[in-house]
């Protein structure tokens, strides 16, 4: 069973800047890739590179070893292992003719509400975004600037829903100790990586101030960081692009609930093919932030939706997931 590879370049245009601490732009080049069996069955993913082709399975069904060999080919580049094995589940599925999410025994009902992210802007387009977003329940605010406070004030008189808040490593411990009691005062739920992704000290000193929980990502990539962050942060964010694998997506969850932690799912500007194969885990997690598709404007693929916040499963073979 033979499997061929074939992909093409897809930029995707956001309605707004998508800008955080680190900077942004308003397009995202992504790759679609296909994997092809000699049945001529497709599975799909997102984000590849094509020296990967000459590593590709026998057998797709050969999850675990594939996998492996693409952790140790391209061990920096998550994102394009992640495309492979979005791609390789989405074939097993298709070819037993059952969405992911049932193989692995997981109730689609049992998945969060993702938040919708508001992004660094001007007080007006904040505004404006904040009504654009009008169907989400929950907020997810991007700080780490000079401005911080004045930020969440412009959201807060804007809206009364609960927010949640990430810094994206943008301030240093004095600074988001001093945050902590404002992020409370204005409601939030959760601050995300208050701090550089190396200190995890830091982050431990801002979690036992025990004002808000603190969850981390950009310290977090795989299921092997969680054991050093056990006591120092309350939750880790799983990213599929980042960690490289729906597999190691799955250990990721099950090594952070074995330490107790709270288990969210993020996303960065992705399509729906991107966004779907992550939401397949969702029932196993707390939080969600999948509004990566939504955030575009010319996402070429329907798949995973969110309805009124609420995520809903493709019911479809493998991923779900299909052209526009």
């Amino acid at each position: 069973m033979a499997l061929k590879l074939a992909t093409d370049v897809i930029t995707l245009k956001t309605k707004h800047p998508f800008v955080i601490a680190r900077g942004g732009n308003d397009d995202t080049r992504v790759v679609w890739v296909r994997l092809v069996d000699g049945d001529g069955v497709e599975g799909w993913g997102e984000a590849v590179l094509r020296q990967l082709e000459p590593h590709l399975p026998a057998d797709p069904f050969e999850l675990e070893t594939a996998e492996t060999t693409f952790a140790r080919v391209v061990p920096r580049n998550g994102a394009a292992r992640a495309a492979l094995s979005a791609a390789l589940h989405d074939l097993v599925g298709k070819r037993l003719n059952q969405p992911v999410w049932r193989l692995w025994g997981l109730d689609p009902a049992r998945a969060p509400r993702s938040s919708f992210t508001i992004g660094l802007d001007t007080p007006e387009k904040i505004r404006e975004k904040v009504r654009e977003a009008s169907s989400y329940p929950i907020l997810k605010i991007k700080l780490g600037t000079d401005r911080d406070e004045a930020i969440l004030r412009t959201v807060r008189d804007a809206t009364d829903k609960p927010l949640r808040v990430d810094a994206n490593a943008g301030w240093t411990r004095e600074r988001a100790l001093a945050m902590l009691p404002v992020l409370k005062e204005y409601g939030v739920e959760f601050v995300e990586q208050p701090l550089p992704p190396d200190d995890v000290e830091g982050v431990a000193a801002v979690r036992r101030r025990g004002i808000l929980p603190v969850v981390v990502d950009e310290s977090c990539i795989i299921a092997s960081d969680i054991p050093r962050l056990a006591g120092a942060v309350d939750g880790v964010n799983i990213k599929l692009a980042k960690c490289g694998s729906l597999r190691e997506a799955l250990r990721m969850i099950a090594t952070a609930r074995a330490h107790g932690m709270l288990v969210m799912v993020g996303c960065m500007i992705e399509s729906s093919l991107g966004i779907t194969a992550a939401a397949h885990f969702t029932p196993l997690v707390d939080a969600a932030d999948l509004d990566g598709a939504a955030l575009t404007v010319n996402d070429p693929f329907t798949g995973a939706t969110i309805d009124g916040g609420q995520i809903r499963l493709p019911t479809g073979p493998g991923l779900g997931v299909r052209r526009r």
